[in-house]
């Protein structure tokens, strides 16, 4: 029996592997000694990871206080708190502004307040390079617009929006603005104190190089959004009612230790090597990937210019999900196929066919990069250019 060839990891916009050593280590040191928390326990044995964790995010994306940064399961997570928590305070029917680029976790809870006659939604489409001007949603403004909610970076096609630009057109109008930072954190530098965005959603598990079960957002102003989630804090405890103070105003509940101490360690090990160093490599190998691509005819690709290393293509003559299957199985390459969560997109770009998708992480190599390059060569070379994928 053959064995199998080994792992190329290609599907790190989904959840990024392999993990920093540094990373594992923490998980696992966190688990060795009862849990440290303040208010939660009389042990001084272990570290407080969850203040650990803040303080590296919060120094990461230029945060501050600390305590402006909260944490939740996920960036879904995350996005339906303020997303709920936002609309709270507004009149039913108010206006709400999104893109045909965002991820189901901003579209699903959108559409489904809709549904409900919570709120009127209007979708904004992109231009070519996979972003959405401001000049777009100054256009799309009206007196009755109290939201936008809109991603940083598209997790199909790479391009990354300019969320200063619409920032500052949006705070002019009074409107408010959350980013699902989900696929930019990580790997792009981040300066909160700097843009002009009300609350700014992040997961763990992506390129902070956490582990699955945790991520958080940044908040501006804690009075803007209103608490969905009640419980116990271990702060001031006799009260019946959720504490006001930050984070405690959104964290209720036991944290999830264990993924915080791997959060910590994560973006401690993003900031040893640097942002700049990561941009240039994920540069490097994105150019090299859609170059080499770019000389097989039967092979599209939809972005060719990616601020991101995010490569969507698809091969003529050739479902996607039989591309996904041959590199795995006869290849060793993990990638992605299918709609992403992120279906408007494909409406434009394919006709809700889907893609294939390759993205890279810090730990992805040059050579995984040629082999994969060659091994998609390969298939599109043996496709049947006269049959196109449904």
């Amino acid at each position: 029996m053959a064995e199998n060839p080994p792992i190329i990891y290609l599907n790190n916009a989904a959840t990024t592997w392999p993990k920093p050593p540094g990373v594992v280590e923490a998980v696992q040191e966190s688990l060795a000694l009862p849990i440290f928390g303040s208010g939660r326990t009389t042990g001084s044995q272990g570290e407080d990871y969850i203040s650990l964790a803040r303080e590296a995010v919060a120094g990461l994306l230029s945060v501050d206080p600390p305590e402006h940064v909260v944490f939740t399961q996920n960036a879904t997570d995350s996005l339906n708190l303020l997303i709920q928590g936002f609309l709270a305070g507004c009149d039913a029917g108010c206006h709400v502004l999104t893109t045909a680029l965002d991820h189901n976790a901003v579209l699903r809870p959108l559409h489904e307040l809709e549904r409900q006659g919570r709120i009127r939604l209007t979708i904004l489409p992109f231009a070519e390079d996979g972003t959405v001007h401001p000049d777009t949603v100054e256009a799309a403004i009206t007196p009755e617009t109290r939201l936008m909610v809109t991603t940083h970076g598209s997790n199909v096609l790479g391009s990354v929006q300019d969320v200063a630009g619409i920032g500052e057109i949006l705070h002019d109008h009074g409107v408010y603005f959350i980013v699902d930072g989900a696929q930019t954190a990580g790997h792009i530098p981040i300066d909160l104190q700097a843009l002009p965005v009300d609350a700014y959603a992040f997961t763990g598990h992506k390129a902070l190089f956490g582990i699955a079960g945790t991520g958080g957002f940044y908040l501006q102003d804690p009075e803007s959004i209103a608490p969905i989630r009640y419980g116990g804090t271990g702060t001031d405890s006799f009260s019946l009612f959720q504490p006001r103070d930050m984070p405690e105003r959104f964290e209720a509940g036991t944290h999830n230790t264990p993924g915080l101490a791997a959060l910590a360690a994560g973006v401690n090990y993003i900031q040893s090597i640097g942002l700049a160093a990561i941009t240039e490599k994920a540069d490097r190998q994105t150019a090299f990937l859609i170059r080499e691509l770019k000389s097989e005819p039967n092979i599209t690709i939809h972005n060719t210019h990616p601020a991101l290393p995010i490569i969507s293509l698809e091969i003529q003559g050739i479902e996607n999900d039989d591309v996904g299957f041959i590199l795995a199985r006869a290849y060793g390459i993990i990638a992605r196929t299918g709609l992403h969560c992120a279906p408007l997109v494909h409406r434009v770009i394919d006709g809700g066919v889907g893609s294939v998708r390759l993205s890279l992480s810090w730990f992805t190599t040059d050579e995984e990069c040629r082999t994969a390059a060659k091994a998609i060569k390969e298939i599109a070379k043996n496709a049947n250019p006269s049959i196109s994928s449904p």
